[in-house]
């Protein structure tokens, strides 16, 4: 199990944090935190990478500028 933290640009209110929210849903992870600007996820195993992450971002029409695991 992997906590990934994410940087995200172009959030700025509770609108964006829901899109964000829900296009990560999609994946399989476990969505803990999001907030403007920034979101927590769980990795279980290595089924998604930050790549899928990136792209789920992009496509709720934001912008991922980091990620760090912990």
């Amino acid at each position: 199990m992997t906590e990934i933290h994410l940087t995200i640009e172009g959030m700025s209110c509770d609108h964006c944090v829901m899109a964000v929210r829900k296009a990560l849903e999609q994946l399989p992870v476990e969505v803990k935190d999001v907030r403007v600007g920034s979101a927590l996820v769980v990795l279980e195993e290595s089924e998604v990478g930050v790549e899928q992450l990136k792209q789920a971002v992009e496509e709720a029409g934001y912008t991922l500028v980091g990620s760090s695991a912990s």
